[in-house]
């Protein structure tokens, strides 16, 4: 079933986006059965749309991804992104799309209003260790973005990397990207981007990292604002990585908001709320809504949002607090333990509104 799809703008002007979160009501099902009945609702939801990229959440890659692989050869191609992280609604597989209705796409790019769009998922290196790693994905991406006159320091507007083993390598990673960055001169002085750095795992074990990114060509510098919120979180720098805690893009008629992964974490960059996951919850919220309102934006505009887990058996606790606090959020639960094992719970989304400016090209 489509459990929630989102559009954007909901009237009939503009370029349409649209946001589908896939998911099935009967956790009974064989896998075999639960990949069709989201293969059917994907079915029906590309009719008349365009996807750029769609993440597929799977409860036990070796034995699912191959299936969901060959099926996936009857529909038009699209990014694809292929995680182990278990839906924790109980289900085996589920699914975030993004589409839109116009412009062109050809050979993975999409164009309009002079702007290129870039989604990538599955990027993997084949190097030994997550620092190596790491670093290759991250040159291999950027000779890639090369062939479409874009670079990662001028045109990556967000990444999501995936560790296998998470509390053993995200170390390895964090060193990793810092490096590299600081050869393409993305420093505490720049900028970073925005991401999210979470663990993830797929059918091969010595894949250590995985990485998906989104990257534009023809914004100006003025359309893009990072964000801080530094009275609720830190600078990223103050313990050591190097990402945004999020961005906003504005076009002539809207504006996104990319909100990285955000726990229970204060302005000293200190975990708050140790052993209690609805006290994160509540912190969490007010943190991701810290970044939303600095940027114009609010929690009425996310469009999807993925709430990451590390005890499935926190999943009740936590799912009540955000029922409460944001009615009608409905995100992604899954399995995927944050950075610090103190962190239980963490969230990232996309929120987009009309508040555009006219002096710039719309999307």
């Amino acid at each position: 079933m489509i459990r929630r799809t989102t559009r954007f703008p909901a009237g009939s002007e503009g370029l349409t986006e649209y946001h589908a979160t896939l998911q099935v009501p009967d956790v009974f099902l064989s896998f075999d059965g639960q990949l069709e009945a989201i293969l059917k609702a994907y079915s029906d939801f590309l009719v008349g749309k365009t996807v750029l990229f769609r993440r597929f959440f799977l409860s036990d890659p070796a034995n699912q991804e191959m299936r969901l692989k060959d099926r996936l050869k009857d529909f038009p191609d699209a990014a694809t992104s292929i995680i182990g992280q278990p839906p924790l609604d109980g289900t085996k597989i589920a699914a975030w799309v993004y589409a839109v209705g116009g412009g062109e796409y050809k050979a993975g790019v999409f164009s309009h209003n002079g702007y290129k769009h870039l989604w990538t998922g599955g990027m993997r290196s084949c190097k030994a260790g997550p620092e190596a790693q790491t670093e290759a994905l991250f040159n291999e991406y950027d000779a890639f973005l090369a062939q479409n006159g874009m670079d990662v320091a001028g045109n990556c507007l967000r990444t999501w990397l995936f560790v296998r083993d998470v509390d053993t390598h995200y170390g390895g990673v964090v060193k990793g990207r810092r490096d590299y960055f600081g050869r393409i001169s993305l420093t505490p002085d720049t900028h970073f981007i925005t991401s999210t750095g979470i663990a993830g795992f797929s059918a091969s074990p010595e894949l250590l990292v995985r990485m998906d990114a989104y990257s534009v060509n023809g914004l100006k510098q003025e359309q893009i604002r990072y964000l801080h919120a530094y009275d609720y979180l830190s600078p990223t720098a103050l313990y050591g990585v190097t990402f945004e805690r999020g961005t906003s893009v504005t076009y002539g008629d809207r504006k996104h908001v990319f909100i990285s992964g955000t726990a229970s974490i204060d302005r000293a960059g200190q975990v708050l709320h140790e052993d209690a996951p609805a006290m994160q919850a509540e912190r969490m919220l007010e943190n991701v809504n810290a970044l939303l309102k600095e940027a114009g934006a609010a929690f009425g505009d996310i469009v999807y949002s993925i709430v990451y887990l590390r005890d499935a058996a926190d999943y009740p606790c936590v799912r009540s607090v955000l029922e409460r606090e944001c009615p009608g959020l409905d995100p992604i639960y899954v399995l995927a333990p944050v950075c610090r094992p103190a962190w239980l719970v963490e969230m990232e989304c996309m929120a987009i509104n009309g508040q555009g400016d006219p002096s710039f090209a719309s999307f």
